[in-house]
């Protein structure tokens, strides 16, 4: 990107009060590099190549508009994507990734997309930077399947590394000793990792999330669903708080979907750190029995009817449209935020009605929140910011906080949040105690 073309695009998001972090900024600009020059349009009537900085949410006729208009030249960023308002366009697009926020400097959540694939893999065809395969496989049981593997490296000239490890069971590798292995292979080697289920064969080099140079590249399962059967994972400190964050939801619940879990650790680290993610396409994930196996970059011993990867009945519903939607459900935490130095208290902050409220709104309460807290956190440790849409959503959202023991503050889009929030309500709760041990 040319310094022109950087304090143009700095000139348009000032325009269109767009705040964004580093990383979500090093994303935009690598899509503009890719794509060409940015818009900020939010009724788009004609085709056109470029990126499209979405700031508003549309919806029926506004939103089927803008998705006829768009090319596979074409790519949109939605700024503020955390807002369900933006759902129905999304469902619309292919969904390429997601850069969670940034603290106080970018608090909002970058997602972009398109209508295909098409540019970005063939651009990723070029590259010559790929990451190192790694695979294990039950000590156990057949290796034949992890031969297969191995023998389809071979034309790409991919650094790999496959083994046998250890086992509880003799024809599977549960989560946890997934996990181990991952972060073993993190420690042995200074590569980006690409983990592939041993069975799967590679028919074309996948090249894409390392040209893409993202944190994290996996693939949802029905749109929702996190799969650990091909996982990339970049050498960045974000990528490995992913990593420990699954191996010790692993550990400790080693009875559970490896998939639910790596969901979780997923939303536990994008809620800390803008953790970017990117939602690798179906040839990245192909199955026997797929329509497009024959075109497959991986192509996994399994048949397309499997329920191995799920539904998995102990996943909430409440999770799983916001999963769809490339966004934290109202049970997790959309961002936290912690002060130096940390305090073992916190405050939960929930902000209700954002699907009934302007999103201009909720965004300026968003950005409001999160500055307070880093103008004055008041002496709370953590602070966990909820975006609820329902009524449902904020009984969630409240016996999460309660179960933590934090402090509930629930607030409502357009809301005055002054430098002293917290702080003022820290008095209060000292006043409070106060009352209490000397009445």
């Amino acid at each position: 990107m040319t310094d022109g073309t950087h304090e143009n695009l700095d000139r348009l998001l000032q325009s269109g009060g767009i705040r964004l972090g580093r990383p979500q900024r090093d994303r935009l600009d690598r899509l503009v590099g890719e794509y060409g020059a940015p818009t900020l349009d939010e009724r788009p009537d004609s085709r056109r190549d470029g990126v499209i900085i979405l700031n508003e949410p549309l919806s029926g006729a506004a939103a089927e508009l803008f998705y006829r208009s768009f090319t596979p030249s074409c790519a949109v960023v939605i700024p503020r994507s955390e807002n369900p308002g933006f759902d129905f366009l999304k469902s619309k697009l292919t969904e390429f990734g997601t850069v969670g926020p940034c603290g106080a400097d970018g608090p909002h959540e970058l997602w972009w997309g398109g209508i295909g694939w098409s540019k970005l893999l063939t651009a990723a065809d070029k590259s010559t930077v790929g990451p190192r395969v790694v695979s294990c496989y039950p000590r156990g049981g057949d290796p034949i399947a992890a031969f297969a593997l191995r023998h389809s490296l071979e034309r790409f000239d991919l650094a790999c590394h496959i083994e046998p490890i250890d086992t509880q069971l003799d024809d599977r590798v549960l989560c946890f000793e997934k996990a181990e292995f991952m972060v073993r292979m993190w420690n042995k080697f200074r590569e980006p990792l690409l983990f592939v289920e041993a069975g799967a064969t590679l028919r074309e080099a996948p090249l894409l999330p390392s040209f893409l140079g993202c944190d994290v590249a996996l693939h949802k399962w029905n749109r929702w669903e996190m799969s650990a059967r091909t996982l990339y994972l970049g050498r960045t400190e974000r990528a490995e708080m992913l990593l420990r964050a699954w191996q010790q939801l692993a550990a400790s619940y080693p009875a559970i979907w490896e998939g639910y879990l790596l969901d979780q650790a997923w939303s536990l680290t994008s809620s800390q750190v803008p953790l970017d993610t990117v939602w690798l396409p179906r040839s990245y994930h192909a199955l026997k029995g797929d329509l497009g196996a024959m075109r497959a970059t991986i192509l996994h011993d399994r048949q397309t009817t499997t329920m191995e990867l799920g539904p998995d009945p102990a996943f909430a519903s409440i999770v799983r449209s916001a999963r769809r939607a490339g966004r934290t459900g109202a049970r997790d935490a959309f961002m936290v935020m912690t002060a130096k130095p940390e305090t073992a208290n916190g405050v939960a902050v929930i902000l209700r009605d954002i699907s009934a409220s302007d999103a201009g709104a909720v965004a300026a309460t968003v950005e409001a929140v999160t500055g307070a807290y880093a103008a004055d956190c008041g002496g709370y440790g953590r602070l966990e910011l909820s975006l609820c849409a329902w009524q449902e959503d904020v009984g969630a959202a409240r016996d999460a906080a309660a179960l933590a023991r934090y402090r509930i503050l629930e607030i409502a889009p357009g809301q005055r949040i002054a430098n002293d929030f917290f702080a003022h309500h820290a008095a209060d709760d000292a006043v409070m105690t106060a009352r209490h041990l000397f009445p």
